[in-house]
Parts: C-alpha cells; sequence; structure tokens
C-alpha cells in the first residue's frame, strides 16, 4: 500500500519571543489535525533556540533563513535591523524553500504573523495559499485596522503623528483610547514615522489574505460586530476572521526560548507575599521609550514600595535616573530584581 505524504502548514511567524511561542503553539494544534508542520525562523532565532539546549521539539520541524544579521552581536537586533532582514534577505529563501518543499509534498497553507507580512507576497508568488496569524486579542488587530479611519478623522497625520491631545473614541461602542497609546508611537519622532510605515505597509499585504486567525476567544466582545468594525474602518476591507484561541490550551512539553533561562530570582520570588511582585518586561526587540518615560517608571516603581522583577536590556539601563538602583536596594527587605535579556546581561 502506498504511504500517503501529510499535507505541509508552513508557519512564518515575526521573530520575538511573544510571537514565536503563540506560533508554536498554533503549529502543535495542525500536528493534531494531522498535519505536518514546519517553522520558519531568522538564522539569528534559529541558532538562539539550539544553544539554548535541552529544547527538542521533533514533530515540529523548524527551518532556518538566512537573514544577513551579524552573528557576533550580543544584543539582540532591534525592530528595524528585524525588519531589514525581513524585507531584505529572507524572502528569497522563503521562496526558494515553498518550491523545494512543493517539490517533497503537498503545501496546503502558509500561516504568516502579520507582522512578517513580507511573506505573503512570497506566498502568492508562488501560487500557495496564505492565511494571516494575529497572536493577540482580536482587539489589538482592530486599532491597527483602524489606521485608515483615523487618516479620514485627522486623528494622525499621514506620518502617524498625532494631531490631537487627550483621548479620542473610534466609535461610540468603544472605548476611549489615549492617542499617545497607539502602538507605533515608541521612540523618537523619526522611529515613530518608520514605525507607521511598517504598520501601513502590513495593512495592505494583509489585505489580500482571506482568512485571519486570531488568538482570541470566539465571544470577545462580539467578534462578528468588530469584524464589522473593521471593515468599516478599512478602505480595501479586512479578511474572515476566524477565532481560534485561546491556544494556550494547546499543551507544549516545553516551549521555545531565545535567552538563557535566569532561574535566581526563584527563591527570592518565594519569599513574597502572594500577589505582591509586579512584573515589568516590554519584550525582547522593543528599543528604549525614551529618558522621560523611563525617568516617570523608575519613579512610580520606587513610590509604590513593592517588591519588582524589571527584565531590562543593557541598553536601557543607561537611561536609569543617577541613584535609583542604590535607592531601591535600600528598601528593607523589599529585593528588587533587575533581569537582563541577553547572556551577557543577567544581572540582580
Amino acid at each position: 500500500m502506498k504511504h500517503l505524504k501529510k499535507a505541509i502548514i508552513i508557519l512564518v511567524p515575526y521573530p520575538a519571543q511573544g510571537h514565536v511561542s503563540p506560533m508554536q503553539k498554533l503549529a502543535w494544534a495542525f500536528l493534531g489535525q494531522g498535519f505536518e508542520a514546519v517553522m520558519v525562523v531568522p538564522q539569528y532565532i534559529h541558532r538562539q533556540i539550539m544553544v539554548n539546549g535541552d529544547y527538542k521539539d521533533h514533530e515540529i520541524k523548524w527551518v532556518a533563513l538566512p537573514d544577513g544579521l551579524a552573528q557576533e552581536e550580543e544584543e539582540a537586533p532591534d525592530f528595524f535591523a528585524i525588519e531589514s532582514a525581513m524585507e531584505n534577505s529572507m524572502p528569497t529563501h522563503l521562496e526558494g524553500l515553498l518550491h523545494k518543499l512543493a517539490e517533497d509534498g503537498d503545501v496546503a497553507c502558509l500561516v504568516v504573523d502579520l507582522l512578517a507580512s513580507w511573506a505573503i507576497q512570497v506566498a502568492d508568488r508562488c501560487g500557495v495559499p496564505s492565511a494571516g496569524f494575529w497572536p493577540a486579542m482580536f482587539a489589538t488587530y482592530l486599532l491597527i485596522e483602524a489606521i485608515p479611519h483615523m487618516l479620514r478623522r485627522g486623528l494622525i497625520s499621514h506620518t502617524g503623528l498625532p494631531q490631537h491631545e487627550g483621548k479620542f473614541c473610534l466609535e461610540p461602542e468603544l472605548p476611549m483610547i489615549s492617542i499617545e497609546d497607539l502602538p507605533w508611537l515608541v521612540g523618537t519622532d523619526a522611529a515613530r514615522k518608520a514605525r507607521f510605515k511598517f504598520w501601513k505597509r502590513t495593512l495592505e499585504r494583509s489585505s489580500t489574505l482571506k482568512w485571519l486567525l486570531v488568538n482570541s476567544f470566539l465571544d470577545e466582545h462580539k467578534v462578528e460586530q468588530q469584524t464589522k468594525l473593521a471593515n468599516k474602518f478599512s478602505s480595501q476591507g479586512c479578511p474572515r476572521v476566524l477565532p481560534i484561541g485561546p491556544i494556550c490550551r494547546h499543551q507544549l512539553t516545553k516551549s521555545v526560548s531565545f535567552w538563557e533561562e535566569d532561574l535566581s530570582c526563584l527563591n527570592w520570588l518565594a519569599k513574597q507575599k502572594a500577589n505582591s511582585v509586579v512584573y515589568i518586561s516590554f519584550g525582547s526587540w522593543v528599543s528604549p521609550i525614551g529618558e522621560a518615560k523611563l525617568k516617570n517608571l523608575t519613579l512610580a516603581l520606587e513610590a509604590s514600595r513593592r517588591p519588582f522583577i524589571w527584565v531590562l536590556r543593557s541598553a536601557w539601563r543607561k537611561g536609569l535616573p543617577i541613584g535609583f538602583l542604590e535607592r531601591v536596594a535600600k528598601q528593607g527587605q523589599r529585593q528588587n530584581r533587575f533581569l537582563g535579556t541577553t547572556k551577557s546581561d543577567f544581572a540582580t
């Protein structure tokens, strides 16, 4: 009897910890449905996963694409270095992989994290069906989908910079939003404009998708109602939204980790009162938020007099107010932990 090959699902996550982990859980869900799952990541991510040792996933196939990033860098690449790798180095290699896998078997679909929208164009060129993936709640996608709506209302300029201060409401049935909370308003004006350009390009490319898989609950504030709003906001329409969450229910033996685990805080955590510790992390690829905001955050943490764990890269530490570390270290038994996000940057 002839052995039938499994249909292949190729998954392309955005190369950040908070995107690869949910995409990995989605891959496990596809495995449970009888598909073969192939996870495609940049070379530097693949290298980090392999270096960190004890994780082995024999069912999901992990494929590294050349990314053009320097191997000797100790710090993780920032948002703009990752963007350059995705736009300039990885598309050609993904196209070659798609052709090779198509020869070996049936490629059923390419599932693309919307932040890795470059892969949608590759799928279109190769004639492979593609679906989008949004690893967070649908409400956060709605905010991005509303960019054309915000432009038409004059809430933001054509470069994404706010034209008004304070809060605004996209629709009467939606909650108020602070203008400064828009996700591209991070860093300098130049950085904000570049991030906004990234989001606009993401929207344009995703408009060709038929489906968008969202890590959300079926009844999350009436997804169907929010989908209608998304279509109203968009000038091109949005894909059919399919809520598939919470994907955390798909259990793993262990999630991939880009970083060496720092277990030094566990004994300290065990000594703290329940629900008393504040945890702060801005993710592995977010650039410093600016001196003023960083200062406000440190003042708030100090004034709270609560124990905290802060995942802090060395680039951020340079902006800490003088004397802050010494002051929080002297708060009696309130030992505060600062954990780094690279091997050379783990510290207490």
